[in-house]
């Protein structure tokens, strides 16, 4: 049963805003029959008429010509629908973020999509997965970090950087450090084809030894440059050896050597005594990444040793040496760019035991 009609008395305001709506070409089509149906009620057309006009049920017409009589424009509004209500909430979330502060179920590693819904018991793990995506929480990658207890840690490095960034006048700035134990292996190498026709280069498994050699390198900072001779054993007398070629390829300049805190590099009070033109800077303890060599030892690994193979000691120890005349054709400094030095605690540091 249709209700009695009500009357629809639009103001000239109401009606030019309506007649704009019918005009407009990107006014949506229910807007568009809700405007019609006022206008066509305004001029006096019976419910039954306007239906078949806009092309609506009689009931639509109705509810419309009420809803403007009794709310004006508004009324031609959509109302806010309740909807259905979400399943997980914030408390779901944060019930998420505090069971991650936990320790993962006995015998695991790390906490899985699949064990945080177990451990929830009444959630989703898709859910889980979502919550973990939008958050940028991953599960499986693994950083690690090293902090500093060093206490004079602030002073050694803004002297280490300070050669960085401001080197004395008329002086050398090396860094100094070895790369021990590289591996002579034979590998057998080649080409795989894989069954979806890529092709890449590969090895196998299977190796043959043929000796290590320990690399002694020092980067000369304001030209890239290096200086590497290779050694049998590790000691403070390899060392040693090492530092009189080096200040013999510089001879009567002053030089200022960067160490990290190896036992070898310490204690050569004799030495430099004979050297007065040497002087050692030690980087923190537990922070030899500061060394700029060993951002060149990480350049020859990636470029030059991985995934080779060697027949014998001395083929490795020339192509080292080939890489490293290479290198010296087109070095270029490191840019050091970082230059406030501060030392910070790691907030809520913790070692936990399994």
């Amino acid at each position: 049963m249709i209700p009695e009609a009500r009357e629809v008395h639009l103001s000239r305001k109401d009606r030019k805003v309506l007649e704009a709506c019918c005009r407009s070409p990107v006014t949506l089509q229910r807007d568009l029959k809700r405007a019609r149906i006022v206008l066509l009620a305004a001029d006096g057309r019976s419910t039954r008429s306007i239906a078949k006009e806009v092309g609506v049920q009689p009931r639509i017409v109705s509810l419309w010509r009420h809803r403007y009589a009794d709310h004006g424009l508004e009324g031609l509004q959509d109302k806010p629908r309740p909807g259905k209500q979400p399943i997980y909430t914030k408390t779901t979330d944060k019930r998420i973020l505090k069971l991650l502060d936990k320790p993962p179920p006995q015998g695991f590693a790390r906490w899985t999509g699949p064990l945080l819904a177990e451990a929830l018991g009444d959630v989703d793990v898709q859910y889980v997965w979502r919550f973990l995506r939008s958050h940028k929480i991953d599960l499986v990658a693994r950083k690690s970090w090293c902090e500093s207890n060093d206490p004079n840690f602030t002073a050694k490095a803004a002297d280490v950087v300070g050669l960085y960034v401001a080197p004395p006048a008329k002086a050398i700035v090396l860094c100094v450090d070895e790369k021990p134990s590289i591996p002579a292996l034979e590998r057998a190498q080649g080409y795989l084809k894989l069954p979806n026709g890529r092709a890449l280069t590969g090895q196998s498994h299977d190796y043959k030894r043929h000796g290590t050699t320990t690399l002694f390198a020092a980067l000369e900072v304001a030209t890239g440059k290096i200086i590497a001779t290779h050694s049998k054993r590790r000691r403070r007398v390899e060392f040693l050896d090492f530092m009189n070629s080096v200040t013999a390829a510089f001879p009567n300049r002053k030089l200022h050597v960067i160490l990290d805190n190896l036992n070898t590099h310490k204690k050569n009070e004799d030495w430099l005594k004979a050297h007065p033109n040497v002087q050692f800077h030690f980087t923190p303890t537990s922070a030899s990444w500061l060394n700029q060599v060993e951002v060149w030892f990480s350049i020859l690994q990636g470029q030059s040793l991985s995934g080779t193979s060697f027949t014998s000691l001395k083929q490795l120890q020339e192509h080292i040496d080939a890489y490293v005349n290479a290198y010296n054709d087109r070095a270029e400094p490191f840019v050091w760019t970082k230059k406030k030095v501060r030392q910070r605690r790691f907030k809520g540091r913790r070692i936990t035991q399994l």
